[in-house]
C-alpha cells in the first residue's frame, strides 16, 4: 500500500512494467554472457572501459550501477585474470586509471555480440520509429526523475 492507503495496481503500473522489463533484459543478458565466463557487471565494466579508457573505480561503479567496493573486487579479479591493467601507483592524486588489455578487448568483442543479439531480440517486435519513440520516452522519464532528485 502507498502512504495514502491506495495500492499500486501492478497490472497498470508503468514503473512495475519497467522493472519487469529490466529484470527480463538482465536475465537474458546473463544467459548469453555466462558461457563467456562473464556477468552483466563484468561486461558493463569492460564496455565502459572500451568507451572511456582510464575511468576510476568510482566512475566505473557509477556506470555499472554497483558499489565502489563491488567494483573494486571485480577490478582486482579482472586485473588478476589479464583483462585490465592499472598502474601500481596513481599518476595523479589517488586515482588508478584502468585500461583494457588485448585479452580484455577480445573478451569484450565476443560479449558485445552476445548482448547485441539480446537487444535485437528484445526490439524484434517493434518498428524503427517505435524504437526511436521508446528511446525518447524512456530518456524523458529518466531526465524527469533526475531533475526532481537534483542530479
Amino acid at each position: 500500500m502507498s502512504q495514502d492507503g491506495v495500492a499500486v495496481d501492478l497490472e497498470t503500473s508503468l514503473g512495475y512494467l519497467l522493472k519487469e522489463a529490466s529484470s527480463a533484459l538482465r536475465s537474458a543478458m546473463e544467459a548469453v554472457l555466462r558461457p563467456l565466463g562473464m556477468t552483466v557487471t563484468h561486461y558493463s565494466c569492460l564496455e565502459l572501459l572500451a568507451q572511456r579508457p582510464g575511468l576510476s573505480n568510482s566512475e566505473l561503479a557509477r556506470g555499472a550501477f554497483v558499489t565502489r567496493q563491488s567494483m573494486n573486487v571485480l577490478l582486482q579479479a579482472l586485473e588478476r585474470d589479464g583483462y585490465v591493467t592499472r598502474p601500481a601507483e596513481a599518476p595523479v592524486g589517488k586515482v588508478l586509471p584502468t585500461r583494457l588489455t588485448p585479452r580484455g578487448r577480445r573478451s569484450l568483442d565476443a560479449a558485445s555480440a552476445a548482448v547485441r543479439s539480446v537487444e535485437m531480440r528484445m526490439l524484434g517486435g517493434i518498428t524503427k520509429p517505435e524504437q526511436s519513440e521508446a528511446f525518447r520516452i524512456l530518456r524523458s522519464m529518466i531526465d524527469s526523475l533526475h531533475d526532481e532528485d537534483g542530479e
